[in-house]
C-alpha cells in the first residue's frame, strides 16, 4: 500500500460517515464553513480551555486558518474535519488528527463542538470514527489527546473512547488567553492494539486542547 503522505497529495482528502455524523474537510472557500470556524474558534468555552498560537477574531482569521489547515492536509501532516450531522447536513463542530508522523506511527487528535450541538454526544461519536479511521485507514499505531487539567468532559471523553489516562504533563499548554503563562495537562492515548471501546455516546461540552 502507498504511503498516506503520497496519496493525499494526489488524491481528495477523505470523507468519513458513521454513528450519524459526516466527517468531510474544512472548505475554505466556503462563507458558511469560514463562519462556522470562526464561531467555534471565538466560543466562550472553547476560548476556557484552549489558547491557539494565532487567534481567529473575525472572517480574515478565520479564513486564514482554515487555508493553513487545507495546506497541512495537503502535506499530509493534519487532517481537519468538519463534524456534521449526516442528515440535515447541519455542522456541529470539528475533529482534528493533528502532528502526524508515520515514521513513528503517531499523531495528536482535538475537537470541538458548538455550543448548539453539546449534550448529544457528537465530541463521543466524532473521536470514536476518527480514532477507528487514523488506527485503520492511515495505519497510525498510537493516537494521543490532551487537555487542560480541570476539564472533566474530556476526561470522560477520551476514557469512554478508549484513551487510557497515562499522566499529567507538567506546563504543557497555554493558560487562558495567555501565551506568557502555562497550565498542566492530562495525557490520553489509544493504541492500534487496544480493544475496540463499546462507548455509547454521553453528554459534555466536548472541547479540548489542540483541536
Amino acid at each position: 500500500m502507498a504511503p498516506i503522505r503520497d496519496r493525499s497529495l494526489t488524491g481528495p482528502l477523505p470523507e468519513i460517515h458513521g454513528r450519524g455524523l459526516h466527517l468531510r474537510p474544512w472548505d475554505a472557500t466556503s462563507g458558511a464553513d469560514v463562519e462556522t470556524w470562526l464561531r467555534g474558534m471565538r466560543d466562550p468555552e472553547f476560548r476556557r480551555w484552549n489558547t491557539p498560537m494565532r487567534l481567529v477574531t473575525d472572517r480574515t482569521s478565520a479564513r486564514e486558518s482554515l487555508l493553513a489547515r487545507a495546506h497541512s492536509a495537503a502535506e499530509g501532516t493534519s487532517m481537519s474535519f468538519r463534524i456534521a450531522d449526516a442528515r440535515s447536513g447541519t455542522a456541529l463542530g470539528h475533529i482534528g488528527v493533528n502532528e502526524i508522523k508515520y515514521h513513528l506511527k503517531v499523531a495528536r487528535v482535538g475537537y470541538w463542538v458548538l455550543p448548539e450541538a453539546r449534550g448529544r454526544g457528537v465530541a463521543t461519536r466524532a473521536l470514536l470514527l476518527a480514532a477507528h479511521w487514523a488506527l485503520t485507514e492511515l495505519g497510525l499505531h498510537r493516537l494521543e489527546l490532551d487537555h487542560a487539567v480541570g476539564h472533566d468532559a474530556s476526561c470522560r471523553i477520551a476514557e469512554r473512547c478508549g484513551f487510557a489516562y497515562e499522566g499529567t504533563l507538567r506546563g504543557a499548554t497555554f493558560e487562558e488567553g495567555r501565551h506568557d503563562a502555562f497550565r498542566d495537562a492530562h495525557l490520553h492515548a489509544r493504541l492500534a492494539t487496544d480493544p475496540e471501546p463499546d462507548a455509547e455516546p454521553g453528554a459534555g461540552p466536548g472541547s479540548n486542547s489542540q483541536a
